[in-house]
């Protein structure tokens, strides 16, 4: 199964959301990827306040497409720790928050995505995938079936550890990252070969780089030669629970392309 993600999803992003749905839905099939909404991005883009977009939010889930709380704001204001302060230009928003400030944020942007879509969010992904104690601990009573960061998919009620492997992506906030990515992403498709669930995560920045487009673009369509686009619940249904690495490992199908 390939699993593909759409981050920061937002008014504020909503025509390069618009192009990624477009590629995205011409390799996977219609539905058959998520969504990640940022319910206010960076305090400039409230969703509660935007009935087109809640209108075309609520459209998309109609049509199957999977739909995660990303965050709040997406903003960490003060970072702190290497990872925080270099590598996502201050946006790890639940990388240093204490559990009661997390669970009222993950609780407040519940609310917010699910007054837009008229159902249940499918889970929580905390930006940039950064999590702290006080993250961790607000998952465990936020009531999300599922979460993820770069290495997993839990579910955050037992948790119970879902998915393992990392999340094929892209970097485009300088030519150095750009150009590591891209060699990172072609490696990927045959490292991660092996594992019965992989994930591709893109993010409306790509949108503004052809060479990342080109890449992504590649990148769906080899790993659908040998898997079909799902949804992140079906982690929650045989034969992906629970599975034990020798059966991963059975699994791994022949030598792949790049």
């Amino acid at each position: 199964m390939l699993l593909v993600s759409i981050h920061d999803v937002s008014p504020k992003f909503e025509g390069e959301v618009d192009r990624l749905a477009g590629l995205v839905a011409s390799r996977t099939g219609a539905g058959r990827f998520a969504m990640l909404v940022v319910p206010d991005h960076w305090g400039e883009a409230p969703l509660a306040r935007d009935g087109a977009f809640r209108a075309r939010l609520r459209a998309w889930a109609e049509a199957g497409i999977e739909m995660f709380v990303h965050g709040w704001s997406h903003r960490d204001p003060a970072p702190r720790g290497f990872g925080a302060r270099h590598l996502t230009a201050g946006e790890g928003e639940f990388a240093n928050l204490g559990r009661a400030e997390a669970l009222r944020r993950m609780k407040a942007g519940r609310a917010v995505v699910e007054d837009a879509i008229g159902r249940p969010a499918s889970g929580f992904v905390a930006p940039a995938w950064l999590y702290g104690a006080g993250a961790r601990d607000a998952l465990a009573e936020a009531g999300f079936a599922l979460a993820e960061d770069h290495m997993r998919v839990w579910h955050p009620p037992s948790g119970r550890v879902l998915s393992r492997g990392p999340v094929i992506t892209w970097a485009t906030r300088t030519p150095l990252r750009k150009a590591s990515s891209l060699l990172a992403a072609a490696a990927a498709r045959r490292l991660l070969a092996p594992l019965p669930a992989i994930r591709l995560a893109v993010h409306p920045a790509d949108t503004r780089h052809p060479a990342t487009l080109a890449s992504i673009g590649k990148s769906l369509r080899i790993l659908l030669e040998r898997r079909r686009a799902g949804h992140y619940s079906q982690l929650m249904e045989p034969p992906f629970v629970n599975m034990p690495l020798d059966e991963i490992m059975r699994l791994s199908c022949a030598e792949p392309r790049v």
